[in-house]
């Protein structure tokens, strides 16, 4: 059968080159030649190059535009029918050409080497947690083998709202042969078929954050960039096993101690009578990391400036209180707190942080200092920032920046309360992080106190610190920052002043040593007691500490305080005996009176008993007695003082807190004698005894037995229970206790993680508070 010719049709080239329609006519061949040979100048020159089997030149041979083929039909009947002419490549078949990512590896695993390496395998996160200054590797693979030769490959990272290169925040990370330190940089170091391997490195100084991974790939044919998936976003934290990075901390056991650790001790009490109590931490839980970065976010800081520890430890110390920005906790020492929690109930930080994030920013309620540092101390070493939280007793709190803890009297020697601004808190709670600072002259770095609790203002927000403890210790409170409140809190002097007949003010007294007391903090791998107050200030009295004072006191507002200094031959001292009074029972104490001279002397000796606040604010006063003591030429005279518990049994609150104030006037010399001795009635613990075996899966318990020291009920009892790997916190709502009585419950719990574990238990009621107990409790495989 001869091949017939078809006749000319409309025919248009498919594609991103022009339409060509040919009608049929005499010079149709022709012109469509002149039209292909057109083509063949422009696009299409290039296409047949790229693809010669598929666009072959018009006129070739083998060219079948005008061949028609035979086809069979469903009867076999043969058919005639012509081939339609060959289409151009399309977009998608460009595409092809081009090299692109298939999937991305950040082997996150938590046992991993990434994880294992940079110390995160601890964190209860699927994503990739990494420290900043330390090499990581990733598996990449693409649609074809990688060639150097031709292609191109870098990564993208971005964190923020706005990433910007210039800032910081859009990270253009670029492929090398060999990696340096100090910057951001790739190297491939693996090659399997498809995929390859590569080693990157991030700078010490970067920003820290949730970066945004992308891939950016390019050759000849083009360039392709992968698709954001959030499961690859990264998570930078700062970095104190790098050198290079601000937090470095050289020792290993503080490294586990301050970063590492998640359960610390948080003391509280008197420094005649320190007590104790665990807290957990909790850094390393899941929904913590999210939640730390959370409150920078909340902030609407820059990102920019988050790789400064400097700034970022001030930005989180403004977020962790709620004043002026709605932060993480808020304070109350009123005594109510019907519409939250009781600071007191709180164990740890992980319910706090997690209600705080599930809320989107509401502050939580209630905190008071020691629970503003214990969540602190959890952000800054989820961070990457080492941390510890401190307390110290008897610590002042200067509110007009005289660098002196001030007392008003009227002419009767009566307080005068709405000028006695100041105070002293029984103890005060902060935290200590550790960096260098560049921003101070050299000597200045390592601890720095910064602090949580909304006190006084820094720079328009309630905030405190980073203050270099060397600063601090020498008085250099021209430092910055807050180092003048740091010092007074931890040296300042207590000065009397008098109202004079003309309503002037007279300077009667000073007492050089009532201030910052057994400064602690949770010793290094153990769970003992590290007086750390020779880090804040020199020795109580010595010429190096008077130095000091006298040095910051020149930066002060009431630097006169110490041009005329009073003789003292006659002294006054408190003391209490043991661990001191138990709650529920009397409290007795010891006035000692020395007389110092050679002669008589006979003074009144005013006493007062207050019930307060661990703040150093008074709620009431319980007693008040006067006495007129004589005193022979250098004797020492031994008063004994009591108070009985239907004294103040109705008037205690949260801390059970008492302070004794005694002040008096020497007849013969005008001497003013003025003390204040601050105690507090002793709570008891819970006990935890751990019942049957604990292995991860298995069903426990255990038993927590409490006995009522108080003559009378307790009210609407709650106990608080919580154990990271043992069991998620909550709320016991147990009921009355009766007088003297003693009651035990048991809980049932079955562990999720093995190893070393602690359970926490607290107990609260409107009678009683800071009554807690703490088990340690190894967990099997």
């Amino acid at each position: 059968m001869p091949v017939a010719r078809g006749s000319f049709r409309k025919r248009s080239v498919v594609g991103r080159f022009p339409s060509v329609s040919v009608e049929p006519g005499e010079d149709a061949e022709e012109k469509n030649e002149e039209q292909e040979i057109e083509e063949e100048n422009a696009c299409q020159r290039w296409l047949r190059k790229a693809c010669p089997c598929c666009c072959r030149k018009p006129g070739a041979d083998g060219d079948l535009s005008d061949t028609a083929v035979m086809v069979f039909d469903d009867e076999l009947e043969p058919v005639e029918k012509e081939e339609k002419p060959e289409k151009p490549v399309t977009d998608s078949q460009l595409d092809d050409l081009l090299l692109k990512v298939q999937s991305i590896d950040l082997m996150k695993s938590k046992s991993g080497q990434n994880r294992t390496e940079h110390h995160t395998d601890l964190y209860q996160s699927e994503h990739l947690v990494i420290r900043r200054g330390q090499t990581f590797l990733m598996w990449i693979t693409l649609t074809r083998p990688f060639s150097p030769d031709t292609d191109k490959l870098h990564l993208q990272l971005k964190t923020g709202l706005l990433p910007s290169v210039s800032k910081g925040t859009h990270v253009i990370v670029t492929l090398v042969d060999d990696l340096e330190d100090d910057r951001w940089e790739a190297a491939v170091v693996k090659r399997d078929g498809n995929k390859i391997m590569l080693s990157v490195n991030s700078s010490p100084t970067a920003a820290i954050g949730r970066y945004e991974l992308l891939v950016d790939t390019s050759n000849a044919n083009g360039q392709a960039v992968s698709k954001h998936d959030p499961a690859n976003d990264i998570y930078l934290l700062f970095n104190p096993w790098c050198e290079d990075d601000a937090v470095f901390m050289d020792s290993e056991a503080e490294r586990q101690e301050y970063i590492l650790n998640d359960i610390g001790q948080i003391y509280y009490g008197t420094k005649d009578q320190i007590g104790v109590r665990c807290w957990s931490y909790g850094q390393f839980d899941d929904g913590i990391l999210a939640a730390s970065f959370f409150i920078l976010e909340k902030s609407e800081t820059p990102p920019s400036g988050w790789g400064d520890p400097i700034n970022v430890v001030r930005i989180i110390s403004a977020m962790i209180n709620s004043p002026d920005d709605n932060g993480v906790l808020e304070g109350n020492w009123s005594g109510n707190y019907s519409a939250g929690n009781s600071p007191t109930v709180w164990s740890g930080s992980v319910e706090i942080l997690k209600e705080f994030h599930k809320n989107n920013g509401n502050p939580v309620k209630y905190g008071q200092c020691w629970v503003f540092a214990g969540v602190f101390t959890t952000v800054l070493r989820c961070l990457g920032v080492p941390s510890r939280a401190v307390t110290n007793y008897s610590s002042a709190h200067d509110t007009d920046i005289s660098l002196t803890n001030d007392v008003y009297l009227n002419e009767d020697m009566d307080p005068i309360e709405e000028l006695n601004a100041d105070s002293i808190w029984n103890f005060h709670v902060w935290t200590d992080c550790w960096m260098c600072r560049p921003d101070l002259p050299p000597g200045y770095g390592g601890w720095q106190a910064v602090d949580a609790t909304p006190q006084e203002t820094s720079l328009g927000a309630f905030r405190c610190g980073p203050a270099s403890l060397a600063a601090v210790r020498s008085g250099h409170v021209f430092l910055k920052h807050d180092a003048p409140f740091v010092f007074a809190e931890v040296n300042s002097d207590k000065i009397y002043w008098q109202r004079n007949s003309d309503g002037t003010f007279s300077q009667i007294f000073a007492e050089k040593k009532c201030v910052g007391h057994s400064i602690s903090t949770k010793a290094v791998g153990t769970d003992e007691r590290s007086d750390i107050t020779h880090l804040y200030k020199h020795p109580e009295g010595s010429e190096e500490e008077r130095i000091a004072v006298e040095t910051a006191s020149r930066y002060g507002s009431k630097a006169e305080a110490y041009s005329s200094p009073t003789a003292e031959d006659v002294s006054v001292e408190v003391t209490m005996d043991g661990e001191g009074p138990k709650m529920g029972s009397d409290a007795d104490l010891t006035v000692t009176l020395r007389n110092g001279s050679s002669e008589h002397r006979k003074l009144d000796l005013h006493s007062q008993v207050a019930v307060m606040y661990y703040t150093g604010v008074h709620k009431s006063t319980v007693r008040k007695d006067r006495t007129e003591v004589d005193l022979q030429p250098n004797e020492v005279k031994v008063l004994e003082w009591n108070l009985e518990y239907k004294d103040y049994k109705d008037q205690l609150v949260d801390q059970a807190a008492l302070m004794l104030t005694l002040s008096g006037r020497v007849k013969e010399t005008q001497q003013v004698l003025a003390t204040q001795f601050s105690f507090r009635l002793r709570t008891p613990d819970l006990i935890i005894t751990q019942i049957g075996k604990a292995v991860v899966g298995e069903k426990m318990a255990v038993e927590i037995s409490f006995t009522n020291p108080l003559p009378q009920v307790l009210k609407a009892v709650i106990f608080h229970v919580e154990g990271l790997g043992l069991l998620t916190a909550r709320k016991i709502q147990y009921g009355d206790i009766g007088s003297r009585q003693s009651v035990s419950l048991t809980e049932r719990l079955v562990p999720s993680l093995a190893g070393h574990r602690t359970f926490l238990a607290s107990l609260d009621c409107k009678q009683l508070t800071q009554v807690h107990g703490v088990t340690d409790i190894t967990v099997e495989e």
